[in-house]
């Protein structure tokens, strides 16, 4: 499995987790040091990316496409 369709099936199952209602997150981590979070709110069908910066601030982006959010999060952990 390619690391794309790895990506794509941790945000499917993320989508899946959160049927009751409630916001489900995951953590992407390369050697153990946290890259990102992604949050999914199925209320607004929206995938919120936090990044995580040396030091810095996390930055917040909301994607509605989970190709987008992939692609994102791809080059995070490249």
């Amino acid at each position: 499995m390619s690391q794309l369709q790895g990506i794509i099936s941790r945000l499917k199952s993320l989508q899946e987790q959160s049927v009751g209602g409630e916001a489900a997150q995951r953590f992407f981590e390369v050697n153990g040091e946290r890259k990102c979070q992604v949050t999914f709110h199925p209320k607004t069908e929206t995938f919120e990316l936090e990044v995580y910066q040396n030091k810095e601030k996390p930055k917040r982006y909301q994607f509605d496409n989970i190709d987008m959010i992939t692609i994102e999060i791809f080059d995070l952990i490249q």
